[in-house]
């Protein structure tokens, strides 16, 4: 089934509940990190600046950043650093947009400027332990930077009213539809009191027996499984990348907060990060931070991959998304579809989301979701990756 593009929503967006997030296990593990929980959430406008600052250094590659350097190349050639660092961090970074640098780039004063203020700003990433003395990202960085991913994308997921939960919470053993006879094994607080008295009355007894106990038969829930495979080739790099790490915290965030597991494959040549399905949120949040976008891309690997991670019992998913054709291998169209093959022998359902495929990448699509039995969803608009990923998800319930 094909899913086409969704056209965009606009919400007022409210900053959700420090507690929603803190129900998922170990998000917090210290006083300087739940600090910067609250910074976030109090909108501290420094936090989010370097929380922003990092995150676009990990999706653009960047392991490093130089004050002298990252100055030569705005002057010399702005166009090619662009490519290079991003509209945004160069923003960040700069304090100036991009149609004003490009206008004044060319003025000797405005070149001193600017220079003084990228010292300024790298200078002030260091005071606060952002990056280090040699210009690297630090743990705390990277910390800093997670944080402010999740509450950028937990509170747009709220105010869509995507992620809200039903307020009638679902049984471990199922939701009640009908009734059956009171047997042996039967659990006691599953006993229809209300069908069991009008079921003695009409019988003309007196007191309630046995046989007149009446008990709410259950729908068995299966617990479900996902793994989020996640292209990190160089295609991805940059604004494709942060949208679909998005995606990702929205679907862990919920799938956890339904006592569902969510796993991590990144993969690009080679399968980079691998998560086994998990409850433990931070982990998957953690992972998603760090993801780097790399080369080339192999899809047939990732999915013989997955299936050695999954449980062997209940609801399998792996749902992929890619904005390009399978690369690695002598073959790779041809590996795509066997390992999608035997992903299939194994219980396992697949679901893509294509980012702007190309005719030949979609047709390859359309026959790994036909064998993974799953849904294939095009994406035009990155704003709506995560509603796509849910989309997937609900359909699995």
């Amino acid at each position: 089934m094909i899913y086409p593009d969704f056209s965009s929503e606009t919400n007022n967006s409210k900053i959700i509940n420090e507690e929603k997030i803190k129900e998922h296990d170990g998000f917090l593990e210290n006083t300087k990190e739940e600090k910067l929980m609250h910074s976030v959430i109090e909108n501290d406008k420094n936090t989010i600046e370097n929380g922003k600052i990092v995150n676009e250094m990990v999706d653009y590659g960047i392991r490093n950043i130089n004050s002298s350097l990252l100055y030569e190349n705005l002057v010399e050639n702005y166009r090619n650093a662009e490519k290079l660092y991003g509209e945004t961090l160069i923003r960040e970074i700069t304090g100036y947009s991009s149609d004003y640098l490009k206008k004044n780039i060319v003025i000797p004063e405005f070149r001193r400027e600017l220079k003084n203020k990228i010292n300024n700003k790298l200078n002030k990433l260091k005071e606060d332990e952002i990056i280090d003395k040699k210009g690297d990202m630090t743990e705390y960085g990277l910390k800093n930077a997670s944080i402010v991913l999740c509450i950028e994308e937990l509170d747009d997921l709220f105010s869509k009213g995507y992620g809200k939960k039903d307020y009638k919470k679902e049984s471990h053993y199922g939701e009640k539809k009908d009734y059956d006879n009171f047997k042996i094994n039967s659990r006691y607080k599953d006993i229809a009191i209300k069908r069991s008295v009008r079921l003695a009355l009409r019988r003309n007894h007196n007191n309630i027996n046995k046989k007149d106990l009446r008990v709410f038969k259950r729908d068995s829930k299966t617990k479900i499984s996902i793994i989020y495979g996640l292209d990190a080739s160089g295609s991805m790099k940059g604004l494709k990348l942060r949208k679909a790490k998005k995606a990702g915290i929205a679907l862990a965030y919920k799938a956890i907060d339904e006592r569902n597991d969510v796993g991590l494959m990144v993969f690009g040549s080679e399968v980079k990060k691998i998560i086994n399905p998990t409850q433990d949120f931070k982990q998957i949040l953690n992972a998603l931070t760090e993801v780097r976008a790399g080369m080339q891309t192999d899809i047939g690997k990732t999915i013989r991959k997955s299936i050695d991670l999954f449980p062997k019992y209940g609801t399998n998913h792996l749902i992929l998304i890619t904005d390009a054709l399978p690369t690695k291998g002598d073959k790779p169209k041809e590996d795509t579809i066997e390992s999608a093959a035997l992903a299939k022998e194994n219980s396992i359902t697949i679901s893509l989301i294509g980012i702007n495929l190309e005719e030949e990448g979609l047709e390859l699509s359309k026959k790994i979701v036909e064998i993974g039995n799953g849904n294939l969803y095009l994406v035009k608009n990155l704003d709506e990756i995560d509603k796509l990923i849910l989309e997937d998800y609900y359909s699995l319930k």
